[in-house]
Order: structure tokens, then C-alpha cells, then sequence
């Protein structure tokens, strides 16, 4: 399951680019468009780096509560 996250959303607030935020982080800026894409699953340190970078907890940046609840809907559907 791929996580929704407000990457893109904290990114234009810190008024970065997305090879900014790629260089702060030491990623590539394709990892970037990735994440904010939705299409990949960072590792804990990255989306903790991420976090502190923009100031913010890895579960509201990665909208855990809400990703939970999509996930335990799949659960409840095999029962």
C-alpha cells in the first residue's frame, strides 16, 4: 500500500523546488517526484529527515491516521 502524504504541500510552503528539497534530504530529485507522486514508500530515516526538515511529525506528513484507516477497510473486507 502506498501512503498519501503532503509532501508536495510542506515543499511549496518552505517555498523549495523539488531539487532543493532532494539536495536537503540526499536524495535524487526522481525520488522526490516519486514520493509526491505517491508512488514510492520512503524509508523511516528519509521520511523522518523530511519531517524535521518541514517541522512536522512523520504521522501528520504522512496522513498516518488516515492511511490506517484505508488500510484496516482491506482488512475488514476479507472477513
Amino acid at each position: 500500500m502506498l501512503l498519501k502524504n503532503k509532501i508536495r504541500e510542506y515543499r511549496l510552503k518552505k517555498g523549495m523546488t523539488q531539487q532543493q528539497l532532494a539536495e536537503a534530504v540526499h536524495v535524487s530529485t526522481r525520488t522526490i517526484i516519486s514520493l509526491e507522486q505517491g508512488k514510492y514508500n520512503p524509508s523511516l530515516m528519509l521520511a523522518y529527515r523530511l519531517a524535521v526538515l518541514f517541522g512536522t511529525t512523520i504521522e501528520d506528513l504522512y496522513c498516518l491516521e488516515e492511511n490506517m484507516k484505508e488500510e484496516d477497510k482491506k482488512y475488514e473486507n476479507k472477513k
